[in-house]
């Protein structure tokens, strides 16, 4: 009796054994199966950084991650042959790849055309569980397809689920019966969940690049006519010599300059900078310099009339300050347009700093208005002579603002310059300012004609930005009344 006691505690300690190392081994399959999968998926993510690395703008992204899950899946199972399709809600095919690449486009939809409405990949969708065929003689799933170019014996087809929708069904295929086990229908089916994620942020990358290139498209189309609105030529006078300079920091700005010819054989001067960045700023760039420009040559606008009213500029005039009308008139296009914005485009908020100038080329008066803009320098043979400053707050930010208007006599052989803030807070790759004391520095070097003093101007400037990127529109306005032969 005690002996039979023995042998049954043997038996069942046997058996307690057996379990635990029939449970250990399931772990271990379990742990390794695991492993494989997160190296798939691994896999799967460096691919698709990859592919989107070296994607040209000439190759569809969503193809080539296609391609690159495929070749990966088939790789990590020793698949023979296989296919990708993608799948909209209604269950029609987008996309799809095949590991035989050159598989002709008409033989590929025939293929999918079937297989979806009869064979594995069919059933998958319809049940939406991963299908395993062990021996697709003996499997109704698999569907023999007339003049089938390959052998098939086993196969192994897996929906690719997000959010119970299926986005596509990877189909792998081998000529041997039993090639894929229930161990690799398991890796595939914890890799699934990873492809569904790489397929759909390739998806969404097609659509982000998509729209980007309409984008930049629409927005080259923006900067051509905004470049429009600069002046296509500058008026060529002959006591007159004038040097520009434009570079927007995107590829539409809200700087602008302006030479154009008033009435009285006065030349008109601009050069302003519209709050903001982008394409609003660009829009209200153009909508700054139409209205200077109508308002300037005695036009009206929306009942807006500029008919001289001399009792009305004698209150902005200086006392001292010479009162010819067909010089001063154009200058009340300021309080014009500064009514205009401000009533008409209250919502935006937007304004700018603007210099308007009326010079009269025989005697060199400049009269003037600097409404909140960058102080403009007046140089000489030993460098700054005089400073323009403000003479009234930005043009747009509320109606019926006064504008002073001011002048000053450019002798011959002096240079006006002006600038906008691109200028002084152009920033150095370690953040440092470019100032309005280092551009006063290189403005009190030896005298030059206006193209060398632009040139001396734009190197530094551009040796200080250095590598660090643009961050604003960088305008500049330089005009030299000549000394006499």
């Amino acid at each position: 009796m005690i002996q039979k006691s023995y042998e049954e505690n043997g038996i069942a300690e046997n058996q307690q054994l057996i379990e635990e190392l029939n449970s250990l081994r399931r772990e271990v399959a379990e742990l390794k199966t695991e492993k494989a999968a997160f190296q798939a998926q691994k896999k799967l993510l460096e691919h698709s950084v990859a592919t989107i690395i070296r994607a040209s703008p000439e190759e569809e992204m969503l193809k080539a991650t296609l391609q690159d899950t495929l070749d990966v899946c088939s790789q990590l199972t020793g698949a023979q042959k296989g296919s990708l399709f993608l799948l909209d809600r209604q269950g029609a095919v987008t996309d799809s790849i095949l590991t035989q690449r050159e598989t002709a486009l008409k033989e590929r939809d025939r293929l999918i055309g079937c297989v979806l409405a009869q064979g594995l990949a069919g059933w998958v969708y319809r049940q939406r569980q991963i299908g395993l065929i062990v021996d697709t003689e003996t499997d109704d799933r698999w569907l023999q397809l007339p003049n089938q170019p390959y052998t098939v014996r086993s196969a192994l087809a897996v929906p690719i689920l997000r959010n119970e929708e299926v986005l596509g069904i990877l189909t792998l295929l081998h000529q041997e019966p039993g090639h894929f086990s229930p161990e690799i229908a398991h890796l595939m089916q914890l890799t699934a969940d990873q492809i569904a994620i790489v397929l759909e942020n390739a998806q969404l990358y097609g659509k982000i690049e998509t729209y980007s290139k309409a984008l930049n498209y629409e927005l080259e189309k923006g900067r051509q006519i905004q470049r429009d609105f600069l002046p296509n030529e500058i008026p060529q006078l002959p006591n007159l010599e004038i040097a520009t300079f434009f570079s927007p920091a995107r590829q539409v700005a809200g700087d602008f300059y302006d030479v154009f010819l008033l009435p009285g054989d006065y030349l008109g001067l601009v050069i302003a900078d519209v709050a903001d960045k982008g394409v609003g700023a660009a829009l209200f760039m153009a909508l700054f310099r139409s209205l200077i420009r109508i308002f300037s040559g005695q036009i009206s606008l929306g009942g807006l009339s500029i008919i001289a009213n001399e009792a009305e500029l004698s209150i902005l005039l200086e006392s001292e300050m010479a009162t010819n009308l067909y010089q001063i008139n154009p200058l009340k296009a300021v309080g014009l347009t500064n009514n205009y914005i401000a009533q008409q485009h209250a919502q935006m908020s937007m304004f700018a700093t603007l210099f308007f100038g009326v010079l009269d080329p025989a005697t060199g008066i400049l009269t003037y208005i600097n409404g909140g803009h960058e102080t403009l320098f007046v140089v000489g043979d030993t460098g700054i002579k005089a400073s323009l400053n403000s003479t009234g707050p930005a043009v747009g930010m509320m109606p019926n603002m006064k504008f002073k208007i001011q002048q000053v006599q450019l002798e011959p052989g002096d240079i006006l310059i002006g600038y906008t803030d691109g200028v002084t807070e152009a920033r150095s790759p370690s953040g440092k300012f470019f100032t309005e004391k280092r551009l006063r520095s290189l403005l009190d070097q030896s005298a030059l004609l206006p193209s060398p003093l632009l040139e001396r101007i734009t190197t530094d400037l551009f040796a200080h930005i250095s590598s660090a990127p643009q961050f604003d529109d960088i305008t500049m306005l330089i005009v030299q009344r000549k000394a006499s032969d």
